[in-house]
């Protein structure tokens, strides 16, 4: 492989070889463009657009665009950090690759302070002439409009529009900022907003799906398309649960003990009883058994409550605010506010603080980030590290990973990892390290994995006299300030990891001629990316730096996924108590460590992509449905096919006598029709009682009322009662489907047991339910579409918007039932017809028992078993 790599070069070798003659043209083009007026300039953009109206593709018109927006470039944008009004900023040919790498849908791997916030400014530009929006996605809120704010001047010299969207913004301007060319915003405002417009009920409130997801280019696209993958994006509401149970399970987990009731499985983040557990949690609530009735649900609080007390720590997993659990975000060290650990764990770690617990919420909407970027026509993606997961990139994504070369040669020093016994005598020799690099007056940036690590080393520092900065990743934009003067001499700064990414630290006056900054890990992360963007923190653009790593067999990592191999070592190079090793076989052991962690996180991530795509093609169907209703396209042929379902179905009933016992009267398809769309009809008209002719006659006679109710309350009307009624019952039972999702995902790994694939067990079931959501949705609306009419004005007394009743947890029906009569709409009312009967109960949620061959409890005056009973 090494010979046929040197013959004909890596793959990121072709592919940066078949990108160097664009580059030449594009610089070719450089003298004449120069030589343009601004608005000769500015014209371009019309130019290049009515190139495409002609049939141009955007590889024909790439060159002379990139080569304009570096002009433009030149002309208007002024460098970050410029010590003089003239120091303007022109693409280097490196960041021309990356522009033509981020075009292709690939990802552009550049090092730190390469510049990919005006690396974008290419693709972007060009993408955005087709007029179909291009979305840039960065990690917060901060710098989705600080890059916004940096980089408009540009598009709006050349005639385009830039937005960016923010968390709790107004309507209105998120509205606006969608119909912009180009759009900045956060992955996760991109992601909510995607559901939050799927559970609109006016097409004018949506503000993402009008534009549709063209081309999204992701900043730090490591950081959230595999740290932040883990994480589904769930839009929720309460369920209706105690929360009493929680202090319970706290009160009784705090007495039982590691080892002999439960053990702790640190690598799954997981704790489960013993059979003595077991037995003492019994003996503490007092009950017979765990694993009867009533008390099933008691081994997950209990195990909850465990997994708060001894897996997730205060200041490291989360913090404690305004009485509030506050989840810490275990890649980048930021505060997650507003966001909740589910399945009941956020309750848990709530008790165990003796705060005022929350109810557990209900899903309402959801999708992973995987299959949310999946949506994009074309995706693409920049970062700093990215090549160590560029397996995932490509089998999750489909995305290929390239490395473009730096503008100039790297520099930095990347000394070996020092490993100590303790991490006592690690953070003694941190300090000592910061304190003697100190007093040279080189900056050090000092990484850390956790707020708790912070807050311990500033107070040693505090001690020692030493001045420092500390960022605790709470507020960005301060944050942003202070690491960008991190570079300045005699500078000391405490971080955790990811604490400012996004922002440059520039070299302040002499201090390169000291060696340029130092970079102190004090622990190795479980993700060598990670670690690597600390380093590249470091020696920007042929600057000098350096690095180092200090670590200890206590820190988790080497704890957790490597303490064997690593005492062993340790041991046969005869290490003693607060003596350090630097050797290159320890080095590569923790390396190995850390690509253990990283494919344990990679199957997690896969795992659920795996069970999220059964879900993945439900959400894009019923999303489809519902935008179609939504727009009112096709509501006459979605209720006739509902119409014509119902009849055929229930006409093979009325023919099938193979299941029929000698005891059971025939099925009265009259009296069945007359009570489900309240139209009398009379069998004798057909001649030919065939099933065939029966169903065209009651499929004729449905069609002939829909008509008639459209000849009296206009077609207007008419459409109007079928878009609400859709509306509301797609609402209510993909709500109740997600719900039941849950818990069949809570459950379905116990199949196992029983030797069977959970996934294809998860799979069939979910094929199973949601076709019971799909029959659900039919049955309901078909029962009321005949039933409900539209009364005057001035009729209406005790208007209820449909607003209030969807996402509620009751039914539609109950709920319709339970409220005044009248539903408010644009062109009039639509009411309860007083002829309407009793709404029609679920007899398990109603907990009523039933015979098969008795009447049924939802007064159609069928047996059980040809109505509800039918489906269970």
């Amino acid at each position: 492989m090494s010979f046929i790599t040197k013959l004909f070069g890596t793959s990121n070798d072709r592919i940066l070889k078949s990108i160097r003659p664009i580059v030449a043209h594009i610089n070719s083009l450089e003298p004449k463009l120069m030589t343009l007026t601004e608005a000769e300039l500015r014209n371009k953009t019309n130019e290049f657009k009515e190139r495409l109206a002609k049939g141009e593709t955007l590889n024909d018109v790439l060159p002379e665009a990139f080569a304009v927006v570096r002009e433009a470039s030149r002309r208007i944008l002024l460098a970050p950090n410029a010590d003089s009004p003239n120091r303007t900023m022109r693409h280097f040919d490196v960041q021309l690759i990356g522009g033509m790498v981020l075009h292709q849908g690939k990802i552009a791997e550049m090092a730190t302070g390469e510049g990919k916030t005006l690396v974008a400014t290419l693709p972007a530009y060009l993408n955005a002439l087709t007029g179909k929006g291009v979305h840039i996605v960065t990690v917060n809120d901060y710098l989705a409009k600080r890059d916004r704010d940096w980089m408009s001047p540009l598009y709006e010299y050349l005639g385009l529009t830039a937005g960016a969207i923010q968390a709790n913004q107004d309507y209105e301007s998120k509205k606006q900022a969608y119909l912009c060319d180009i759009t900045y915003g956060t992955n996760n405002e991109f992601g909510f907003d995607y559901l939050r417009d799927n559970m609109r009920i006016n097409r004018e409130e949506q503000v993402q799906i009008s534009r549709g997801l063209n081309y999204a280019i992701v900043d730090e696209v490591d950081s959230i398309l595999v740290d932040e993958a883990r994480t589904p994006l769930i839009i929720s509401g309460p369920a209706e649960e105690s929360t009493e149970k929680y202090y319970i399970a706290d009160k009784v987990a705090g007495q039982l003990k590691v080892g002999k009731h439960f053990e702790i499985k640190e690598k799954e983040r997981a704790a489960h009883l013993t059979e003595e557990g077991t037995e003492e949690v019994e003996r503490q609530l007092n009950v017979d058994s765990l694993y009867t009735g009533a008390n099933m649900e008691w081994p997950h609080y209990i195990e909850q409550a465990l997994r708060a007390h001894h897996l997730f720590k205060k200041d490291r997993d989360y913090i404690v605010q305004d009485g509030e659990v506050i989840i810490v975000d275990e890649f980048t060290g930021r505060l997650m506010t507003g966001r909740v650990w589910s399945d009941g764990l956020h309750q848990a770690a709530q008790a165990k603080e003796r705060l005022r617990i929350k109810e557990e919420n209900q899903t309402l909407a959801t999708i992973t980030l995987q299959n949310f970027y999946r949506l994009y026509k074309k995706l693409a993606g920049m970062t700093g590290t990215a090549m160590t997961e560029a397996v995932e990139f490509d089998k999750i994504y489909k995305l290929e990973v390239v490395t473009i070369p730096t503008n100039k040669p790297m520099s930095r020093t990347n000394f070996p990892d020092r490993v100590y016994r303790t991490e006592k005598e690690k953070y003694d020799a941190v300090i000592q390290e910061i304190v003697e690099i100190h007093k040279v007056g080189r900056p050090i940036l000092v990484g850390t994995v956790s707020i708790e690590k912070s807050e311990f080393l500033s107070e040693k520092l505090m001690r020692e006299g030493v001045e420092h900065e500390v960022l605790n990743a709470k507020q960005h934009e301060k944050e942003a300030h202070i690491v960008s003067k991190a570079g300045q001499r005699g500078n000391v700064t405490i971080a955790t990891n990811m604490a400012g990414r996004g922002t440059d630290i520039v070299l302040g006056e002499g201090v390169a001629a000291i060696g340029g900054l130092h970079i102190l890990g004090t622990e190795r992360h479980e993700a060598r990316r990670i670690d690597n963007q600390l380093r590249g923190r470091a020696a920007r653009q042929g600057d000098p730096g350096s690095s180092r790593f200090y670590v200890s067999l206590q820190d988790d990592l080497m704890r957790i996924f490597a303490s064997e191999r690593i005492s062993s070592l340790l041991k046969r190079f005869g290490m003693e108590d607060g003596m350090a090793i630097e050797h290159s076989m320890v080095s590569r052991s923790i390396e190995r460590a850390q690509k253990k962690v990283e494919a344990h996180n990679f199957e997690i991530r896969k795992h659920l992509l795996d069970y999220d795509e059964v879900m993945d093609q439900q959400r894009k169907t019923i999303y489809s449905l519902r935008q179609d209703v939504l727009e009112g396209k096709n509501l006459r042929e979605y209720i006739t096919r509902m119409i014509d379902d119902c009849i055929e179905e229930m006409v093979a009933v009325a023919f099938d006598t193979k299941h029929r016992t000698e005891e059971e009267e025939p099925f009265d398809i009259a009296s069945w029709f007359k009570l489900k769309f309240g139209l009398e009809i009379d069998l004798n008209e057909v001649t030919d009682k065939t099933r065939g002719n029966v169903e065209a006659h009651l499929k004729k006679k449905a069609m002939d009322a829909y008509e008639a109710k459209k000849a009296l309350l206009g077609e207007e009307g008419v459409e109007k009662i079928a878009q609400i009624l859709l509306l509301e019952k797609i609402d209510t039972k993909w709500k109740d489907h997600l719900y039941a999702m849950d818990h069949l995902r809570s459950g379905i790994g116990l199949r196992g047991y029983a030797q069977i694939d959970p996934k294809i067990e998860y799979k069939r079931e979910a094929l199973g339910m949601f076709e019971c959501m799909n029959l659900a949705i039919r049955d309901e609306v078909t029962d009321l579409i005949f039933k409900l009419q539209l009364v005057k004005d001035e009729e209406k007394k005790d208007i209820w918007h449909p607003e209030q009743f969807v996402h509620q947890e009751v039914s539609g029906l109950e709920k319709i039932h339970e409220s005044p009569a009248a539903i408010s709409t644009e062109s009039g009312t639509v009411e309860n017809s007083p002829s309407k009967p009793a709404p029609k109960l679920d007899p398990i949620k109603a907990g009523v028992k039933v015979g098969r061959n008795q009447p049924c409890i939802c007064g159609s005056g069928k047996k059980f078993k040809q109505c509800c009973g039918r489906t269970g």
